[in-house]
């Protein structure tokens, strides 16, 4: 029978659940086990698509097409497995799900309710994930903190399950320990009060991961065991790391499988993260920087700087520095800053390379092609993801081209040249305000043209990438951009959607209508990532 871990959050939000959940899916599947990961958004939302990126983070895409929590790309880096659609529920999934059974009087003509009801699907859920997964092990990342209202149904499936099966069911919580500067000790009454929370529901975590920014000492432990009626030895110390990459060996030096696995009634397989541990010797022996400026507009939220947005960027920037044992230095930089302070451009000298990931909307467009022509002029390596081929494609077409109206249809559509422009099926959904998941999504081919940086850098002739748009190229003027230089490097097979550009006489200028960030893994980078660092290098 599989068996189930439900990672839960306690005290506070962004505690790292995704990270715990994936580091300890990782040690099992070091120790032999199949292991798969699956998150719950406690959201009305049907997926991730239609969430503020501010609010909530990246949205990634799995390859059956599914818009999903950034966790899931979390999960994919470090099992290196492809996480599908079934694997991410929302309560706004679960509960459509049970009002169209309930329309289809599949309950028989009950009077459908909360409760058993929604957690029964929930439980449905994941024991279908488990299934396809073929998972030995699943581990289930319950969204939210504990104490919400929004999260009871899921923590509820939780209880079911454990009451039903409880040596194939365990808890852990997370949960976050302060060290006010003030005062100077470590506080644990924040986990306490999570631990009771957790019991009023009618659940008893197996294991407490402890959060903070220093490890948890003996003292802190003791205690958390005595008011939280654990073993000492399931208070596991989980402290702020360089890199999360780090805390599976961290966890594991705490002796967290031995715990878990004894709680399971399983037994270990094979013994060590070795090649893990091999990863991190080559990451911390990166000491020579190589500075990327990755340009978007998500970043800022009030006075703070929210990177998470563009969490898969960041972490396929990482792999390909880390591959040349480079440390990666990543400056994010708000593409509106150019349009009030153009003399700020010159700055962008002062990095490697350039990146400008996907985005929607007109906010920030005109300063994002003012660096686009800055880098090119420059011969800064440049590599441009959905969004950012798009507005390449406008520049090329307004500098170089000679189209000085040179639009997307998405800010002006009624330019004169709409050199992107909405996909022909798109346009239906579009008028008939059809928004979420509706998007061209998921993996499609590609076939690349010999001799570009593209089918170099892949080293063969078809490739398959994830994407996640609704407009594209405009195919009227291909002739005309090719015949001013633009190198058309890639396209659908039926030649129809271009996937690729790139400029010769150029370092490193590459720009892709799909999201490659979203198939990079710790120890195999992307490859047009990888190829990117290289030029970046090589420009020092």
């Amino acid at each position: 029978m599989t068996k189930y871990i439900f990672i839960v959050g306690g005290v506070m939000s962004g505690v790292g659940k995704g990270t715990a959940s994936a580091s300890i899916a990782k040690i099992l599947q070091s120790k032999g086990f199949r292991v798969s990961a699956m998150k719950i958004d406690p959201y009305i939302n049907v997926d991730a698509g239609t969430m503020n990126p501010v609010e909530h983070g990246e949205v990634f895409v799995t390859e059956d097409g599914d818009e999903t929590d950034q966790d899931i790309g979390t999960y994919e880096r470090f099992l290196d497995i492809d996480v599908n659609s079934t694997n991410y529920m929302t309560t706004g999934r679960v509960y459509q799900t049970v009002i169209e059974k309930e329309r289809n009087l599949e309950y028989g003509g009950k009077c459908v309710e909360v409760v058993p009801h929604i957690p029964e699907e929930v439980i449905r859920r994941i024991k279908k994930a488990a299934k396809i997964a073929r998972a030995e092990i699943m581990m289930i990342e319950v969204g939210g903190t504990v104490g919400e209202y929004q999260n009871a149904l899921f923590l509820e499936a939780g209880r079911m399950m454990h009451q039903k099966n409880p040596h194939d069911v365990l808890f852990v919580l997370v949960s976050y320990l302060p060290v006010p500067s003030k005062i100077g000790e470590m506080k644990t009454k924040p986990t306490q009060n999570a631990n009771q929370l957790l019991n009023s529901v009618g659940i008893q975590p197996d294991i407490i991961l402890g959060r903070a920014e220093c490890p948890l000492d003996e003292p802190r432990k003791r205690k958390i065991a005595m008011f939280c009626n654990v073993d000492v030895k399931d208070v596991i110390s989980a402290p702020d790391a360089d890199s999360v990459y780090e805390v599976p060996v961290n966890l594991e030096k705490e002796g967290i499988s031995k715990r878990i696995l004894k709680k399971l009634g399983l037994r270990a397989r094979k013994k060590d993260l070795k090649e893990w541990r091999a990863f991190l010797r080559k990451v911390h022996e990166s000491e020579k920087p190589v500075r990327i400026a990755v340009i978007g507009k998500y970043f800022s939220t009030g006075d703070f700087t929210l990177s998470d947005v563009y969490i898969s960027v960041i972490e396929s920037l990482k792999h390909a520095a880390w591959h040349f044992k480079r440390k990666p230095e990543l400056h994010w930089l708000n593409s509106e800053l150019y349009e009030k302070e153009p003399e700020r451009l010159k700055d962008l000298s002062l990095y490697d390379g350039v990146v400008i990931p996907g985005g929607f909307g007109t906010r920030g467009v005109e300063g994002k092609i003012a660096v686009i022509k800055y880098v090119r002029e420059k011969k800064i390596p440049y590599l441009g993801l959905c969004y950012g081929m798009q507005i390449a494609a406008i520049e090329f077409a307004r500098h170089v081209a000679g189209l000085r109206s040179a639009n997307t249809a998405e800010i002006d559509a009624s330019s004169p040249h709409l050199i992107v422009h909405i996909m022909p099926d798109q346009e239906g959904l579009v008028r008939q305000k059809k928004y979420g998941g509706t998007m061209r999504l998921g993996a499609y081919p590609c076939v690349l043209k010999p001799g570009t940086i593209s089918r170099g850098a892949y080293g063969k002739k078809n490739i398959s990438e994830r994407h996640r748009h609704r407009y594209e190229l405009n195919n009227a003027y291909r002739d005309q951009l090719t015949k001013a230089g633009l190198i058309i490097a890639g396209t659908s097979p039926d030649n129809k959607l271009v996937e690729i550009i790139e400029l010769k006489n150029h370092p490193f200028f590459v720009a892709t209508q799909f999201h490659p960030e979203f198939k990079t893994r710790p120890m195999a980078p992307h490859p047009l990532f990888r190829e990117f660092i290289r030029a970046a290098i090589r420009g020092k």
